[in-house]
């Protein structure tokens, strides 16, 4: 499966009798029944670790590129109507300021890395408190409550699978909580954010800005009011898109659907 193509469903597991395993691409796996397809005694394999290296890395060219204002910037050096560049056009200093990392797994430890050697101060939320010495490692403090951590952050990134818990976690309330002048960043699930909450806090100046590598439905429909906004990038799901990550994965797939068909323990099954 890529892009979580072709759908999984009750129809096609009764026209394919002899599957045995559904290979999926990325980390998420939100898209498949999991219970139903062990129904049909099929199994179930991702692509989970070699995704996060890159993904960290977007959510921090995001961090970057919103607090800088790099799309405007470029509009404004390109454009043929520019004259001269104004004095007063000011970014964000994301040296020093604080990040709020939600869900502090592998994709949010690998930017807290990142993070700590632009002298970031991090704060994470997770279901679970990260062991003392990976905190030390990278200088983060743990938030046992999210809202303690929506409330002191500059940036506040989201890196949590998509669950029922996790649905529309960040919704009117939540950015409420969030400062004035900070930023949202989203490279887990388009649906972990209430989408319609965002474009009201971002017309209304309730949070500064917002970077998404995901959204729903993807890609938005070309009048979706997201896209008329100055202060939001989007970027079209490319998490894990660079040439090396993504051969990798079709490498990790091919090699899960061989043991699978052989009979043999699959390589990062899904359990």
């Amino acid at each position: 499966m890529w892009y979580h193509k072709p759908v999984v469903n009750k129809e096609l597991l009764q026209s394919l009798p002899n599957l045995r395993i559904v290979a999926s691409s990325g980390v998420g796996i939100d898209h498949l029944d999991l219970k139903l397809l062990s129904s049909f005694g099929v199994k179930v394999s991702n692509t989970p670790f070699i995704v996060s290296t890159d993904t960290a890395d977007l959510g921090m060219a995001l961090m970057l590129a919103s607090s800088r204002r790099l799309v405007e910037g470029y509009e404004m050096a390109v454009s043929p109507d520019t004259e001269n560049f104004p004095a007063d056009w000011l970014g964000t200093q994301v040296s020093g300021a604080t990040l709020g990392i939600v869900g502090m797994g592998t994709i949010g430890y690998k930017v807290a890395e990142r993070a700590k050697a632009f002298e970031m101060k991090i704060l994470y939320h997770n279901r679970s408190q990260r062991k003392k010495e990976e905190e030390s490692a990278v200088g983060a403090v743990y938030c046992k409550k999210i809202d303690d951590l929506l409330q002191q952050s500059d940036f506040v990134l989201l890196t949590v699978n998509l669950t029922p818990q996790t649905h529309k976690l960040i919704g009117k309330r939540e950015l409420e909580l969030m400062k004035p002048t900070a930023t949202l960043i989203n490279i887990s699930r388009g649906l972990v954010v209430d989408q319609d909450a965002l474009v009201e806090a971002l017309q209304n100046k309730v949070i500064k800005a917002a970077a998404l590598d995901v959204t729903y439905p993807e890609p938005l429909p070309r009048d979706h009011p997201l896209l008329k906004l100055k202060n939001l990038i989007i970027t079209p799901h490319i998490g894990s898109a660079t040439k090396k990550t993504r051969r990798t994965m079709m490498e990790e797939m091919t090699e899960s659907i061989e043991a699978g068909l052989a009979g043999l323990p699959i390589p990062r099954e899904v359990l």
